[in-house]
């Protein structure tokens, strides 16, 4: 069986890739990692052999662009209030606030994040989480279901 051209991959795929990202990275850096996601996956394309899952190929690129995201921020300055106290975690002013939706997701550890939305969002089975995360079949069951377990006591 062949590929897909890539645009037709990216238009089938391109909306959860995002949502993935958003659910990851926060929606301040989602849209620069989807746009890395994507030119990663066009360079790589022409290479992936026949046959191959790209689905979960493109979540995988995803996920270590949202760590390389993860990375570069913690090497970016961190805004401080003028008394000198660093600012709050989204209270930067080009910062998105969607009425606190983000927050329950971003407390969680960024593997449960990813397991989480893995699974719950895309209803990905366990296995392919697994593969995307590059954990074992357990781990990611595990890594889901603390992360939901963490969200059920955040929202109650």
């Amino acid at each position: 069986m062949s590929l897909p051209p890539f645009q037709t991959f990216l238009d089938r795929h391109a909306g959860e890739l995002l949502r993935f990202l958003l659910a990851v990275v926060g929606p301040e850096e989602a849209e620069d990692c989807f746009q890395e996601t994507c030119l990663a996956a066009l360079r790589a394309y022409p290479r992936l052999p026949a046959g191959s899952d790209v689905r979960a190929w493109a979540f995988t690129i995803a996920r270590r662009k949202a760590i390389d995201a993860g990375r570069a921020r913690g090497r970016r300055p961190v805004p401080v209030a003028e008394d000198g106290r660093r600012a709050p975690l989204g209270e930067t002013p080009d910062a998105i606030d969607d009425a606190g939706a983000w927050a329950p997701l971003a407390a969680l550890p960024p593997k449960q994040r990813a397991a989480v939305f893995l699974r719950v969002a895309i209803e990905l089975p366990h296995r392919e989480v697994a593969r995307i995360l590059e954990c074992s079949e357990e781990a990611a069951r595990r890594s889901a279901h603390d992360g939901l377990n963490r969200l059920r006591e955040e929202m109650t």
